[in-house]
């Protein structure tokens, strides 16, 4: 069986760019740095060189929250025109173009020789099922359960089961790695989400995310959720590349 090999670089919160054999994925871009020196993967920025590839590159937006889209990535299309966007459909809000592939929940469009399936979120937009070069990759977007501590009992138990439901329609899919959120400011019940997604659907790698700046969480987690046949990301820095190869 071919061995499919994948980098993952965190560009801060929920924004990871995925390099896979003859693509480039890269999902809610949103804080550009304009006053760092070098603009680099390093640091959490696609620069211009990153762009001018021969893979296919794909930029895709959950939604419009400023912590997940940051119009700046149209500019990129100066750079290399090829590129395809695809958005949650609340994004035509900001932007409405026919140059664009915007989607609703529970839709499903494929783009060269990669799948996209759109799922729900709990908050806003969609989350994405991407299917590409052997591997099949979920990145969750706001799909969270929000477990506030301001929230009444009646409202935490609607989150409890919107978030349940939802994982399971996911859950019709092998997934190898997927990206949950792990938030912080959700105190103790921070790791609610990324538990109950390990337990029932069993991706092979976990990346946490929309932790901003709260690196430490990651190792939090993997201590929480102990040994599994699951692999949790340890994500230390902006910048940080994730190597992983699955059969």
């Amino acid at each position: 069986m071919e061995e499919n090999k994948v980098n993952i670089v965190h560009l801060g919160h929920s924004s990871f760019l995925i390099e896979t054999k003859e693509n480039i994925l890269i999902f809610d871009y949103y804080d550009d740095k304009p006053d760092v020196k070098k603009r680099t993967l390093e640091n959490g920025v696609v620069s211009g060189e990153k762009l001018k590839t021969d893979k296919n590159i794909f930029v895709f937006v959950t939604h419009s929250h400023s912590d997940h889209y940051n119009p700046i990535i149209f500019k990129w299309k100066e750079t290399n025109p090829n590129i395809r966007y695809i958005l949650s459909n609340d994004i035509k809000d900001e932007v409405d173009s026919n140059k664009y592939k915007y989607m609703n929940p529970y839709e499903i469009t494929k783009i060269d020789e990669i799948e996209i399936k759109t799922y729900g979120s709990t908050d806003k937009g969609v989350s994405f099922l991407v299917k590409v070069d052997g591997l099949n990759i979920f990145h969750s977007g706001d799909l969270n359960w929000w477990h506030w501590k301001s929230f009444s009992k009646e409202e935490l138990e609607v989150e409890e089961r919107d978030y349940k439901n939802e994982i399971n329609k996911v859950m019709e899919n092998n997934i190898d790695i997927a990206f949950v959120p792990v938030d912080p400011r959700l105190e103790e019940f921070y790791y609610l989400a990324a538990e109950h997604f390990i337990e029932e659907i069993k991706p092979k790698l976990m990346v946490p995310m929309h932790f901003g700046d709260d690196f430490n969480i990651c190792n939090k987690l993997i201590n929480k959720i102990g040994e599994r046949s699951t692999q949790i990301a340890d994500i230390t820095h902006v910048g940080k590349e994730i190597s992983f190869t699955t059969k």
